[in-house]
């Protein structure tokens, strides 16, 4: 039988363990799309997940914030632990956790409201401004985190649709930071972006780390060796490799990856 208590003391005797996931399995209905995936993620570290399209990274993503939990014919076997909590207890409310755990989805989605509103909607949900002056502070702080604030400040009564592409990821950065999460996970922020906004987000993902435990998902390897300190490799559903990103780039251990690397599967 699968100790969770045993489990929970090692994560948290680690220190600097953020989410540790024991024996993660996901179902699609009769399909299996992730197995056995045992990984423990570290606070204030940048982590990429790698590999090819279908491979299980988007999908083990959405774990880590029980996002699979809006999918009716999804299911979660196994043990993911949260600061040595269990993210998929049944007293635990999702809405809570999202709080803690924010996303930043490939293609940018602010809402159809002003650039104000998009920031400050989560922080009013969950009843962290007492009154309009707290709301401010925490817009300004949320939008500065996002490298936003000196394009915003003049207009946060506009859209936040009327963005650029770019700007756009950057105020939903700011959206998904604005109720103060301890991790933030990223799929593919950058993908629908253009070089140079995409150079932007890469150089605000290594300040968020500061200050989060990150969690990115790149189709790109030349963007995971820039901005991450750990990189994990899935393929057909199976964490291949999980380490250092200098070392899984340079002096892999399991052949697929550095078939991976190379080229030669994808």
């Amino acid at each position: 039988m699968y100790d969770v208590q045993s489990h929970a003391e090692q994560a948290l005797q680690q220190h600097d363990i953020k989410i540790s996931s024991r024996n993660v399995q996901v179902y699609y209905g009769d399909t299996q799309a992730l197995r056995d995936v045992d990984i423990d993620i570290e606070d204030k570290t940048v982590t990429a997940f790698i590999g090819p399209s279908g491979c299980g990274k988007s999908t083990f993503l959405r774990c880590l914030n029980r996002m699979n939990d809006t999918i009716d014919i999804a299911r979660v076997e196994g043990t993911i632990l949260l600061d040595g909590e269990d993210i998929y207890d049944r007293n635990l409310d999702p809405v809570q956790l999202r709080a803690r755990v924010g996303m930043v989805f490939q293609k940018p989605n602010p809402f159809p409201k002003s650039i104000y509103d998009n920031v400050a909607y989560g922080p009013k949900i969950h009843g962290m401004a007492r009154t309009k002056a707290d709301l401010d502070e925490i817009v300004e702080r949320a939008l500065r985190r996002a490298a936003l604030w000196d394009e915003a400040k003049d207009r946060l009564q506009a859209s936040g649709t009327g963005l650029s592409g770019g700007q756009q990821q950057r105020l939903c950065i700011a959206r998904a930071v604005a109720t103060e999460p301890e991790v933030l996970l990223m799929d593919e922020p950058a993908s629908a972006l253009d070089p140079i906004a995409t150079a932007q987000i890469e150089e605000l993902i290594d300040e968020l780390r500061q200050t989060y435990s990150v969690v990115i998902v790149t189709h790109s390897m030349q963007q995971a060796a820039r901005v991450s300190q750990k990189t994990a490799f899935f393929h057909l559903g199976n964490l291949v490799e999980y380490g250092e990103t200098s070392k899984i780039f340079t002096n892999p251990e399991d052949p697929r990856t550095e078939s991976y690397i190379t080229g030669r599967i994808g």
